[in-house]
């Protein structure tokens, strides 16, 4: 029997409607996310490649959390599985194993994103194309041509990123906030972020992916720590090398996770994170760690363990200890919690010009501005739930997992570019609304001598 509170089984998405007041109770929320439903189209030859393979699988993980009413998935899907990512031995049996439906959408009207096929005539109705090139990618109108082919192999975490965005573009359309939803190209250049402006035009500075990390430790494996491990997951690692993770968490999964994270489902719930997602990172082949210890100040590094983290947490408490329990280089990414700002993030890496408690100063609790909103006040007028269950209730997150896909791009790709001898960035600033207002500070500290190990690509990407 479940036995969860609502906190902990509210979609992320549906606590949106409720605290911008579009619902006035859990069961319109929810009923809501059941009206939007999605098209994903896949091209003859782009099916039979593994790049586009993984935005298709990407957008079909992400999409079908966020779209309720269904994902659809047309175009040649008994085509043998290149991703790395373990779904299924051709694409229609991974899209059905991810919560997709094969075969054309039920109604033209349908909202479209298209992967790969011919340039398409322009449509008044919602359409938008994923594109993605060496370290590049976005999203264009569908009717609009995709990225040239540059002189380098495209970078999986492209293809992720492309997804991503066009998964968010299509929930911009069904909110309401943004008129221009599917009208406007957007994308990001993961090698450059700064040049992001300019993402559409090939950037000859960018290298072949070349060199992949072999041990990190992973803080936290929820909404972000789920999408760092699909991140990582598409890397091309070599079969033989040996790829060692260190997965930490205290918490359980529970119903609400899913909404968010992108490796979780009902099955798991009660499970603890570390163990469920332990079981997927052996079935890729890395060969993983597992801490369930609370991380704080008094957590300690060893010198024989992996010395990159990278973060998920959602509490002050422990970052402020980031930069004290012995890593040499973290990449930590926060997300927005409330329905104005579910779509930002703030991406840092330490050590750097500030310290970790400078970054994240004690503040004092305030009551959650979200039990103002009109269906918060109706729960307690009609006892659906009391004053403890309306507070939880009201203090959960917002969330969507596009923007945790889109974060861990920018913080996989700050550990890549530390590899291959890039920039590197103390702060990234983004907001999915418009991801064209990106603001990145560089890193002023020099790492280059720092071997957190790793392996060389071998053969095709």
């Amino acid at each position: 029997m479940n036995t969860m509170a609502p906190a902990d089984e509210l979609h992320r998405l549906a606590k949106r409607a409720l605290d911008n007041g579009t619902a006035t109770s859990i069961a319109e929320s929810e009923r809501l996310l059941h009206g939007y439903r999605i098209a994903l189209t896949i091209g003859a030859n782009e099916a039979k490649d593994r790049n586009h393979q993984t935005a298709l699988l990407t957008a079909v993980a992400l999409g079908r959390r966020v779209f309720l009413g269904g994902v659809f998935v047309d175009g040649p899907l008994d085509t043998p599985l290149l991703s790395p990512l373990l779904f299924g031995r051709t694409l229609a049996e991974a899209i059905a194993t991810l919560g997709g439906t094969c075969g054309p959408a039920p109604s033209a009207h349908v909202p479209h994103i298209v992967i790969g096929g011919p340039v398409r005539a322009r449509i008044d109705r919602f359409e938008v194309r994923a594109v993605f090139d060496g370290w590049r990618g976005g999203i264009v109108p569908g009717h609009k041509p995709g990225l040239g082919a540059g002189e380098i192999p495209t970078m999986p975490l492209s293809a992720m990123l492309a997804a991503a965005l066009a998964v968010n573009e299509a929930f911009l359309h069904f909110s309401g906030e943004m008129a221009a939803a599917g009208r406007r190209s957007v994308g990001l250049n993961l090698w450059d972020i700064e040049r992001s402006v300019d993402w559409f035009e090939n950037d000859s500075a960018a290298p072949a992916l070349r060199y992949l990390p072999t041990r990190l430790w992973l803080v936290g494996l929820g909404h972000l720590g789920q999408a760092y491990l699909w991140g990582l997951g598409l890397l091309p690692f070599s079969a033989d090398v040996k790829v060692q993770l260190v997965l930490q968490d205290n918490d359980k999964i529970t119903g609400s996770t899913e909404s968010t994270s992108v490796l979780s489902d009902r099955t798991m719930i009660g499970l603890k994170k570390t163990r469920a997602m332990a079981a997927w990172a052996d079935r890729r082949g890395f060969e993983t760690t597992i801490t369930e210890r609370l991380f704080d100040q008094q957590f300690r590094r060893r010198h024989d363990e992996p010395a990159i983290a990278l973060c998920g947490m959602d509490n002050a408490q422990g970052r402020r200890a980031l930069d004290q329990v012995g890593f040499d280089f973290v990449v930590e990414a926060g997300l927005g919690r409330s329905h104005q700002d579910f779509r930002s993030m703030l991406v840092h890496t330490l050590p750097g010009e500030l310290t970790a408690s400078e970054l994240w100063k004690e503040a004092e609790s305030a009551t959650p501005q979200a039990l103002e909103a009109a269906a918060y006040r109706s729960m307690l007028a009609d006892g659906s739930l009391d004053q403890c269950g309306v507070t939880l209730l009201a203090g959960k997150a917002v969330g969507a997992p596009f923007v945790g896909a889109v974060a861990a791009t920018l913080v996989l790709c700050e550990v890549l570019r530390l590899l291959h001898g890039g920039p590197l960035h103390r702060l990234i600033d983004l907001n999915l609304i418009d991801p064209t207002r990106l603001r990145a500070a560089q890193q002023t500290r020099d790492f280059s001598t720092f071997n957190p190990g790793f392996s060389e690509v071998h053969g095709r990407q």
